[in-house]
């Protein structure tokens, strides 16, 4: 591993990131070709955050917070600080001191495949984390890693720049390159999903929307009036 820092980067464009954020992860992830969402352990330290930026991403070693740091510098407003560990690792390697200083970079949330601690703190400051666990362990800065390469987090292969969707669902992550294609789709699912909402308020049932009564007889379902009798 060579322990860079790259500094300049080419980001998604701002106005196809809000897009996407408008639309959440689960609505991203369907017109991503279901492509892109991060393991399910990765989950929110506090409900009700989200966030949807340009990924700023670091590698790191179990344990050791030192490259965070690093990375602090070469944040900009609307990125993400997404961290992938050299291997498995849930000690608590984030916390409110460094959640204060990326915010006044103008850093809008962290993904990390690692613990978490500070949590009522970043709670009250608004700052959303999804992390690996939750964890009071401390950690070293001993070890170099590296800032701005290529980076797996929680399964998925990150690249400096690309698109980080996150909220209650999870995390998912579109390529720089597909990010306004995958906005365009994501835009057409969520306006015929409200079409289908308004049919499901009315009282209208999936079974007839989606065409499901005969390829479920054909599978064998049997509908009975009567409780059959031995």
């Amino acid at each position: 591993m060579k322990t860079v820092v790259v500094r300049n980067i080419n980001r998604t464009d701002a106005a196809v990131v809000k897009r996407l954020g408008a639309l959440g992860v689960a609505t991203v992830h369907e017109a991503y070709g279901r492509f892109g969402l991060m393991k399910p352990y990765l989950r929110p330290v506090w409900a009700g955050g989200e966030a949807a930026g340009t990924a700023v991403t670091v590698l790191a070693h179990p344990g050791d917070n030192w490259m965070i740091h690093v990375a602090v510098e070469q944040c900009r407003p609307g990125d993400i600080l997404v961290v992938g560990c050299t291997a498995d690792n849930a000690d608590g390697m984030f916390g409110d001191l460094l959640a204060t200083s990326l915010m006044a970079r103008g850093v809008i949330g962290l993904v990390i495949d690692a613990g978490c601690r500070d949590v009522k703190s970043l709670r009250e400051m608004g700052f959303p984390v999804w992390s690996k666990a939750i964890s009071a362990k401390g950690t070293v800065k001993a070890t170099l890693g590296a800032v701005n390469v290529p980076v797996v987090c929680a399964g998925i292969n990150v690249e400096p720049g690309d698109a980080v969707i996150a909220d209650d669902d999870g995390v998912v992550v579109v390529s720089k390159k597909y990010a306004s294609e995958v906005a365009a789709k994501g835009e057409k699912r969520q306006a015929e999903e409200e079409g289908k909402r308004k049919q499901l308020a009315a009282g209208a049932l999936g079974l007839d929307m989606y065409n499901m009564r005969e390829p479920l007889a054909k599978a064998g379902l049997v509908y009975l009036d009567e409780p059959e009798t031995e």
